[in-house]
């Protein structure tokens, strides 16, 4: 997702962009970063029209890269784009990046735009869809605060519905999570809790999030308007019973959020990260609650020992 995160190459200071010694595939081939352009009348840059994945790698292992390209699938076939590439061949394509960087440990952004097509809406009127894939790494929040817990606020601007935008849809227009992300930065933190148009917890700008009450951990259900995040569902499934939870998921009210033993988030870039402040309200003593770190140290673990790709 959209984040102040610092993206560089191989053996490059950390910066905004890619570096030129970076490689970038495009619509089947490598190229120097620095070559790698689309068009100024591409649907993705001119409406937003497209869909992307953000894949984690682990010691040269791509983290759930099978049920990424089946969640892109969805999306473009969701949004009625149609790439000319099978799964399997940007799994090929994916792994040859990943290689042409070096990358052993980062972050991948997988990208699909509708293509050159005229200055009208008229997604039909492109021509092929454009696919792009860039490997780099990844620093999304400092590491200081996996250990003493992120501040986030509530923003004001709800999540977009459902019935309006699927948010089975990882689409390239982000302004609803961008205008609140602004709504964090200029509260002077890096994340906010967005709520849906009936109140519910959905999601924050950027992570799926979690809370913990006497020892049982809840998450918001998918019908609340969320992404169905991949390390959301990694933790439902499999790290949180590794270590004896069953996670509900269920209808949530912020008050419950704001009265929580633990907050914590998850994503592909951030991981999992806990919350030690919502606004004025001080979460976990103002630290990182217990089992929030546990469920951090039990999934870093295992994805650096042996990231399952499926």
């Amino acid at each position: 997702m959209s984040d102040q995160s610092t993206l560089s190459g191989p053996s490059s200071t950390p910066a905004p962009s890619l570096p030129l010694s970076g490689h970038v595939w495009i619509n089947g081939s490598l190229m120097p970063a620095e070559h790698a352009a689309v068009s100024v009348l591409d649907h993705g840059l001119l409406y937003g029209d497209g869909c992307f994945e953000g894949i984690r790698v682990y010691n040269g292992r791509i983290f759930k890269l099978r049920t990424h390209l089946e969640r892109m699938k969805q999306s473009a076939e969701l949004l009625h784009l149609d790439p000319p590439y099978s799964i399997d061949e940007l799994e090929q394509a994916i792994r040859e990046t990943v290689a042409a960087n070096d990358i052993q440990n980062g972050y991948i952004r997988l990208v699909f735009s509708r293509g050159i097509g005229t200055l009208g809406l008229n997604p039909f009127s492109c021509q092929t869809p454009q696919a792009i894939i860039i490997a780099a790494t990844i620093s999304l929040y400092p590491e200081s605060m996996y250990v003493e817990g992120m501040p986030i606020v509530v923003a004001d601007r709800p999540r977009i519905p459902i019935a309006c935008l699927d948010p089975r849809i990882k689409s390239l227009n982000y302004l609803n999570n961008i205008l609140s992300k602004v709504e964090a930065i200029n509260a002077g933190v890096l994340e906010a809790l967005m709520l849906n148009i009936e109140g519910d917890v959905a999601e924050c700008t950027g992570d799926n999030i979690f809370i913990v009450k006497d020892g049982t951990i809840c998450t918001p259900h998918t019908d609340a308007g969320i992404l169905h995040g991949v390390t959301r569902a990694f933790v439902i499934s499999d790290i949180a019973p590794s270590l004896g939870y069953h996670v509900e998921e269920r209808q949530i009210k912020l008050p419950e959020v704001l009265a929580a033993d633990e907050v914590f988030l998850t994503g592909t870039a951030a991981e999992i990260i806990g919350v030690n402040r919502i606004g004025e309200t001080e979460l976990s003593g103002g630290q990182v609650g217990a089992v929030t770190l546990a469920m951090n140290e039990a999934f870093r673990s295992r994805v650096r020992a042996d990231a399952p790709e499926d």
